[in-house]
Formats: structure tokens, C-alpha cells, sequence
């Protein structure tokens, strides 16, 4: 059996190994062929040589990640041990570019090669689709792009839009006016704003008409200029509300469209706008189309093994 020896030199052992070495039992989850051995400030691995390699190679990139930042969470460990493309890894493991500097000093970023290539994409075209599953940062991360252009000056205001699917009788029942029955479906992003834009300014802004968050059927016959415009839940549109929407593109306008083809809302038989819009504007010029996976989840842990499970369903056609 081969042995290949680890030394921790340059980084604490103790951080790295995790609370009650938990990240070397994740370790051993990823690697359960090897015997792993957490000992002092070495790990020690035996096993098959061609796997000991593939050991060596993950371990490298973790070691360096945690040098570089000092901290190594699950969600961070688990992209590494899990990823297919190293070099992906290792472009999304680099700092980047700081997109939004928070409230409270927090530091918003694209965190995966896909929101990286999101990112770029969106620096590139005027209107671009972001497609993927729920918690892969589609939203946050075009919220943040739309804050930053705002900051930036590049737009002088920020326009966020979902349709509102059950706008019909079940809306009917909630107490309150329009706005208080309609801001829960909006609630995803004041969400990231609160994250991006302290509260007072949030209010003054949401107050000016600065930021406007509104159901889709309120773009209807407006003409949309200097502004950043985001169409969240893309998929629960028709094709005529798609049309109506992509036909709002004013001057010095950003447009981006994210959604999940996997999650329609619509009744029965109603194509979505989403998907047609992705055929028939699919080589436009100056529209970008990018899609994100479960690899890009940056949600709980649990979400990755929650559309793995139902992705196997789906394409067994059991339902």
C-alpha cells in the first residue's frame, strides 16, 4: 500500500483539520478508498497510487485556499473535491472583483466560474439571460451588478420586475393594498438589496423612484432608459409579457433576464416566454446567454443533493 505524507507548514493545522477535524472526515467522505490520518501537523494517506495523486492535486488547492484567506467552510471544500475542472476552480478561488462593498463591510463578489463568466458577459452585452436552478446567485449576483452601475453612475436608476403568477383570485384574498399584496413575491430582492444598500439610503431610494420593484404587468407601455433592469422569474412569463418586457429596451439600458426552465408556475399548455425567447434570441447580437448548475449553488449544503435528486426523477419521468 502507498503512503503519502502531508506536512502542514505554512498554515495552522488545527484551522485547517476544522472543529473536532471535521473537515477531514469531509475529506474521507470524498475519498472513501483511502485511509486518512490527521496527526500532529501532517495528514497521512494511504491507498492506491493513482488516487493518492488525484488526493495530492485537491489537497494542494485547499491548502492554498486557506492560505490565502485564512478559513475553509464546507460549501468551499465541497466545490473543490467535487469540481470536474480545476483550472475553473482555481479562476473562481482567486479574489476577483469586489462588486458591491455591503452593509457592514461585507464584500459581495461573483463566487463561482459561472457567476464570474455571468459577471463578464453582462460587461460585454446589453441584455443578457441567466439561466440556472434556485441558489445559483442568478439574482444576487445581477442585483449586485445593478448596484454597482448605479454607484458607478452608469444608470441613474434600477429597475426590478417578477410576474406576479398567482396575481389573480389568489391575491384577492390578502389584506392590504396592491403594493402590500403584491411585495411578497418581490421579497427575493429587497432581500439582496438589504444585503448591498443601508436601510435609510434603501428608503430614500425606494422612496424617489431611484429603485423601483414592481410586478411585470407595470412596465406595460413604459419606455425604459438610463436604467438597469432585471426580470427575475423569467419563466413564469407568457410570451406575450416577454414581448411586452424585452420591448421596454431604452437607451443606455441594461436588461437581464434570469429564471429556471425547471420551475414554470403558468397553467397547463402555456408556453413560457422564457423558453421561446431563448430560441429565438439565442444568436441575437448583443444578447448574452449563460447557463449556471448545481455546481454554482451557494445556498445550504443540502440544496446541491436536493436538485441532484430531483434532476434523476425528472429525467426517469416517474412523475
Amino acid at each position: 500500500m502507498n503512503e503519502l505524507v502531508i506536512e502542514l507548514t505554512e498554515i495552522s493545522p488545527k484551522g485547517f483539520f476544522g472543529t473536532q477535524n471535521s473537515n477531514i472526515e469531509l475529506l474521507k467522505k470524498y475519498f472513501p478508498k483511502l485511509k486518512i490520518v490527521a496527526r500532529g501537523n501532517k495528514i497521512i494517506t494511504y491507498g492506491d497510487e493513482e488516487m493518492l495523486e488525484e488526493f495530492d492535486k485537491r489537497m494542494d488547492m485547499l491548502v492554498t485556499h486557506f492560505g490565502k484567506y485564512n478559513k475553509l467552510d464546507e460549501d468551499t471544500m465541497e466545490r473543490i473535491l467535487s469540481s470536474t475542472d480545476l483550472n475553473g476552480i482555481e479562476e473562481a478561488e482567486s479574489e476577483g472583483e469586489v462588486l458591491v462593498h455591503g452593509v457592514g463591510g461585507k464584500l459581495i463578489r461573483a463566487r463561482t466560474p459561472n457567476q464570474k463568466k455571468l459577471v463578464e458577459l453582462m460587461s460585454k452585452n446589453d441584455m443578457v439571460f441567466a439561466i440556472g436552478p434556485a441558489g445559483t446567485g442568478k439574482t444576487y449576483t445581477g442585483v449586485a451588478l445593478a448596484v454597482k452601475a448605479l454607484k458607478e453612475k452608469q444608470v441613474r436608476r434600477i429597475i426590478l420586475t417578477r410576474p406576479a403568477v398567482e396575481a389573480g383570485e389568489n391575491l384577492g384574498f390578502l389584506p392590504g393594498d396592491l403594493k402590500e399584496k403584491l411585495d411578497p413575491y418581490m421579497q427575493p430582492l429587497y432581500d439582496a438589496l438589504r444585503d448591498m444598500i443601508p436601510a435609510e439610503k434603501l428608503a430614500s431610494y425606494l422612496e424617489k423612484g431611484v429603485i423601483q420593484i414592481a410586478p411585470l404587468a407595470f412596465m406595460r407601455g413604459r419606455t425604459l432608459d438610463n436604467a438597469f433592469v432585471i426580470l427575475d422569474e423569467a419563466q413564469n412569463t407568457t410570451h406575450s409579457q416577454m414581448k411586452m418586457f424585452l420591448t421596454r429596451m431604452g437607451k443606455n439600458a441594461k436588461f437581464m433576464i434570469t429564471g429556471d426552465p425547471g420551475q414554470i408556475d403558468l397553467p397547463r399548455r402555456v408556453i413560457s416566454g422564457l423558453k421561446e425567447a431563448l430560441l429565438v434570441l439565442g444568436n441575437v447580437k448583443g444578447v448574452g446567454v449563460i447557463y449556471l448548475d448545481d455546481k454554482d449553488v451557494i445556498r445550504h449544503r443540502l440544496v446541491k443533493s436536493i436538485i441532484e435528486a430531483y434532476k434523476r426523477i425528472e429525467h426517469d419521468n416517474e412523475f
